[in-house]
């Protein structure tokens, strides 16, 4: 299986962040699942998808993400040496939680067929 260059690197970042925020961060009452890293064609950016529960946290838990970036950024610039490195920044995968709300409708759909 051949890979391009950005979806290796987002492979790799996956695997390093992944380690680094069970490492060193911690928010009490949350549990925080990093889904996936995309990196951009141009090796410019990579987006960090976070999933987090409950629901109620997600804003201040992407808060303390984001303000925690250059950190997690420094780490894996001295840790991956890539040249250029992309700027890493968080966002909320709604995938799942689309996912979780086209199920509940599906559902609904099925009780209303078979009554």
């Amino acid at each position: 299986m051949k890979f391009h260059r950005p979806e290796r690197m987002g492979h790799l970042f996956r695997k390093e962040l992944g380690e680094m925020l069970l490492r060193e961060f911690e928010f009490a009452g949350a549990l925080i699942t990093l889904t996936e890293v995309e990196v951009s064609e141009d090796l410019a950016h990579a987006k960090a998808k976070i999933s987090v529960m409950p629901h109620k946290a997600e804003k201040p838990v992407l808060a303390a993400l984001k303000k925690m970036a250059g950190h997690f950024q420094h780490e894996l610039n001295h840790k991956l040496n890539f040249k250029p490195m992309p700027r890493l920044m968080f966002v909320l995968d709604e995938g799942l939680e689309r996912a979780a709300a086209i199920e509940k409708d599906l559902i609904e759909i099925e009780k209303g067929v078979n009554k």
